[in-house]
């Protein structure tokens, strides 16, 4: 299993690293490749540019917006509930977020992430106090003041495949994925 761990590993830190994407190329890559494919671009773009990412990001394409928001939210909920999301820079592009999810036709996550955001703006001023901390003692404890645990599980199920939804956009719409 090792084997297959670090083999796995060898081949994503040795992938292909796009930084000019045209409809030739999205067609040459495998739709196993193509999420990572886009973001990997996406993050090109940004690059340390960290302090600029969502000036940067919502200058692209609303193609490219609607893939790195969505997996973002997804990447972010996935590994710890929106509670997460809203507390990591991510949480910045919710509302493209909501976007997103409705340009690739995930209209139910959409849904969801209206909801992630009123619950979020309504307990702002409670997050702040934990986010002033700046602490991972204080980023545990906020989890103890949030409603917004109470949408992760709606989110984990799955109803819509959400890399599946992103990809059939991208080979729908390959004139929305075009960069320099």
């Amino acid at each position: 299993m090792s084997d297959e761990i670090s083999k796995s590993i060898e081949e994503f830190e040795n992938r292909k690293i796009y930084t000019k994407l045209d409809e030739r190329t999205l067609q040459k890559i495998n739709n196993d490749a193509l999420e990572q494919a886009i973001m990997d671009y996406i993050d090109h773009k940004v690059g340390e540019n960290y302090d600029r990412q969502y000036e940067i990001v919502t200058g692209l394409s609303k193609g490219f917006q609607a893939i790195y928001t969505t997996w973002w939210v997804e990447a972010e909920v996935n590994n710890g509930g929106f509670n997460q999301y809203f507390w990591n820079s991510s949480g910045e592009f919710a509302i493209e977020a909501i976007e997103g999810f409705k340009e690739i036709g995930a209209i139910r996550n959409a849904k969801l992430m209206e909801k992630a955001v009123t619950i979020a703006i309504k307990e702002m001023p409670e997050m702040k106090k934990f986010h002033k901390q700046g602490t991972l003692e204080a980023f545990s404890e906020s989890y103890k003041h949030t409603k917004l645990n109470d949408l992760d599980d709606e989110f984990y199920k799955y109803e819509e495949n959400l890399s599946e939804l992103r990809i059939t956009y991208i080979r729908n719409n390959p004139q929305l994925f075009i960069g320099e």
